[in-house]
This record gives C-alpha cells, structure tokens and sequence, in this order.
C-alpha cells in the first residue's frame, strides 16, 4: 500500500517540475490513483490544474473539490460519456473520434496515435488532417494536439514522437501540445510542449 499524499512534498516537487518546463508549459497533475481523500492534500499544497481518466472518477472528485481545481480530462474519451465528461472540464486531451466529436462540448486536443500500436487510442497521423476539418465542421474548438509514446526505459526515446507531433501541429496551425509524462516531461519541454501530465513524480511515488 502506498504512503499518503503530502502536500509539503507535492508543493515541493510541483515548484521544482514548473521551474524544470519553464514559464509557458502548464503542469497537469494525473490523479488517476489519487483517492478523493488525498486530493486534499492537492488542494492544500495549491495544484491548479488535475486531469482525470474516468469520468466516474471525474464525477466523485469534482462533487467534492469543484472548484478548488481546474480540471481536464485525460483518458480515453467514451463517446456516451462525452457530454458528461464537457460539463465538468475545461479541456479535453483525447478526442480521436466523429462520434465523440458530436457529443463535446468543451474544448479539445486530438490525440494522435505516432507509435501505430493497436493498444493505443488516437487518430493515425495520415488521417489527421481529415480529422481535423470533420471535427471543426461540427463546431468543435480544437486548440492542440495530445500524443502517448510507446513505454520506454529512456526518456530520450520519446523525443522524436514529440517532434513529430510539434510538427504536425504546426502544419495544422494548432498551438496546445500536450505530452510527456512523470518520466519524459523534461523531453516533452524541450519539444515544444505547452502541457505535460505528471502524477507519480510529484507525490514522490
């Protein structure tokens, strides 16, 4: 069993994570294994911005803390759940399909699958483009991109998806780059990111 969060060390690592990206790189805390209960400690240590992977996680979280976060979502987004999950984010970072398109309300990021493995969701890269116009054409504020490398030991490996995925974005006059994890997030920056999704590191796990 893991120890409890403490907001001491989440304030600590989440001034030393911040000072790592720089200024322009929002720092999105994961709480996928953060209890409703240790998110306390978040809030007391003055995390502004968590993500959530489950909407029935989401649901629990937010009916406590609403307000003492902003909050995204960062998992695999249902289109069923797409209404629910507009209602309680600011941004979404894993749009990949017309049917959930058609559901959201909130802003997006596209994810996009760079690594071609079948366990992974997104849009494949050549179909990207396509995406893109369909999901305007249904009113949809898409601001970014979002991308999951394959799992690696070195975070360098990472890089050249991160590089790919800054410039498809720039091909598609887009801005928000969310990527890079707990162990590739320093790549992440140096690759242009705006915004990386950390957990394990931060509660010193």
């Amino acid at each position: 069993m893991s120890s409890p969060i403490s907001a001491e060390t989440v304030r600590a690592n989440y001034e030393r994570i911040r000072g790592e990206v720089g200024e322009g790189v929002t720092v999105v805390v994961a709480t996928k294994y953060v209890s409703p209960e240790e998110m306390e400690a978040l809030a007391e240590a003055g995390i502004p911005v968590v993500g959530e992977n489950r909407l029935q996680d989401l649901e629990a979280k937010h009916a406590r803390f609403g307000d003492r976060f902003r909050w995204h979502f960062i998992g695999h987004l249902q289109s069923r759940k797409a209404r629910d999950v507009s209602a309680l984010c600011e941004l979404v970072h894993s749009l990949d399909s017309l049917s959930a398109a058609r559901r959201l309300t909130a802003p997006a990021l596209v994810e996009v699958n760079l690594s071609g493995e079948d366990t992974k969701s997104g849009v494949p890269r050549e179909e990207l483009a396509r995406f893109l116009d369909e999901a305007r054409e249904l009113g949809i504020e898409v601001r970014g991109l979002m991308t999951m490398p394959p799992l690696a030991e070195e975070p360098e490996a990472s890089r050249p998806y991160f590089r790919e995925l800054r410039e498809l974005a720039r091909q598609n006059s887009l801005q928000e780059l969310s990527m890079g994890t707990s162990q590739d997030y320093r790549v992440a920056a140096e690759e242009g990111a705006t915004l990386v999704r950390v957990g394990s590191v931060l509660f010193g796990r």
